[in-house]
């Protein structure tokens, strides 16, 4: 697990972009309506800051490293999904919230689902090098025996299984893989189809 060895690096990949798209992330919930946030979105923004130092820092345990991991990938996940549903409620029972935050929101949803379901596959991938979690397309070529896949790799798998709602040229291989991607591939059903194109409708 990468974060195993913050803030060392790991084959040379450096921790600086993955901070930054977790950063990104958080930064993405802020800009939702105070309507579809639970409780307050700073306090939770807060949290996620606190989480992220403490990951940053790398001064504990492996296996405390992994568990502040999981913990940050869980505390936004939660927070993502709970968002999701308080938009939805708000397209089908009320009209506090404009199409336009709507279209906002669902947008920060989305893309906050592509960044944490990507940290989250970096983090689990490479644990067994005999059974990586993920088969590239580089793993066959023998031109490319030494590659290995970086933050920005997982990141692309999850952007295209976000927008495809299926995977591409990278495979996942085992049950857990298969599982996160069919749960992150549900979440942007959700958010793509029925959000965004109520949404549209409100507005026109």
């Amino acid at each position: 697990m990468k974060l195993a060895i913050v803030p060392k690096q790991q084959d040379g990949e450096p921790f600086w972009h993955v901070q930054l798209a977790l950063l990104a992330a958080i930064g993405l919930q802020l800009l939702m309506s105070k309507e579809l946030v639970f409780g307050s979105k700073y306090v939770m923004a807060g949290s996620e800051l606190v989480l992220l130092a403490l990951i940053s820092l790398g001064i504990f345990g492996k296996r405390i490293q992994h568990l502040l991991a999981y913990l940050f990938f869980v505390v936004v996940a939660v927070a993502n999904v709970i968002s999701l549903g308080l938009v939805i409620y708000q397209l089908l029972y009320t009209s506090k919230v404009t199409g336009t935050q709507l279209l906002i929101s669902a947008l920060a949803i989305y893309l906050v689902n592509v960044i944490l379901f990507g940290f989250l596959y970096w983090e689990l991938d490479g644990n067994h090098p005999d059974e990586p979690d993920f088969e590239f397309p580089q793993f066959t070529s023998e031109k490319q025996l030494s590659w290995r896949p970086t933050f920005f790799d997982y990141l692309y798998v999850s952007m295209t299984n976000g927008t495809a709602f299926s995977p591409t040229d990278t495979m996942p291989f085992t049950h857990r893989s298969k599982f996160f991607m069919g749960i992150q591939a549900l979440i942007s059903l959700i958010t793509v189809v029925l959000v965004t194109a109520r949404a549209v409708n409100i507005i026109g």
